[in-house]
């Protein structure tokens, strides 16, 4: 089982940019040894294929959306990418909702105000 500080420090230092040949050569100076190094690459690469979303998107924002992004993160104390993905993932929930209420809506208006109505036999 690979060391959990290992690994989480693997994904900060990924995080704030810093590539692979950076941080092993990191860890070797503070006498890490190389196999748990190692392991701990490993396990974050398959812990990576086995995610169930693999998308990226690049958007470009300007720069005063950008700060009024970056103050809603830290209000809600998020990463910048977090915030993003949150409000992303909370606008489809919120669309998926309209659309299947305004659905059922619509149903029920056809229904009371369609010409074709059924009777029952006697």
């Amino acid at each position: 089982m690979p060391n959990k500080e290992l690994i989480d420090f693997i994904k900060e230092a990924r995080k704030r940019g810093f590539d692979d040949p950076q941080i092993r050569e990191v860890l070797l100076k503070h006498r890490w040894p190389l196999n748990e190094i190692e392991l701990a690459f490993s396990k974050i690469k398959a812990n990576k294929e086995n995610l169930k979303f693999k998308n990226k998107v690049t958007i470009y924002l300007d720069c005063e959306v950008l700060k009024q992004l970056e103050k809603r993160a830290n209000k809600n104390m998020f990463t910048l990418s977090e915030q993003i993905e949150d409000i992303l993932r909370r606008s489809a929930i919120n669309t998926k909702g309209i659309k299947a209420q305004q659905e059922k809506l619509d149903d029920l208006l056809i229904g009371l105000f369609s010409r074709k109505q059924s009777y029952k036999k006697k």
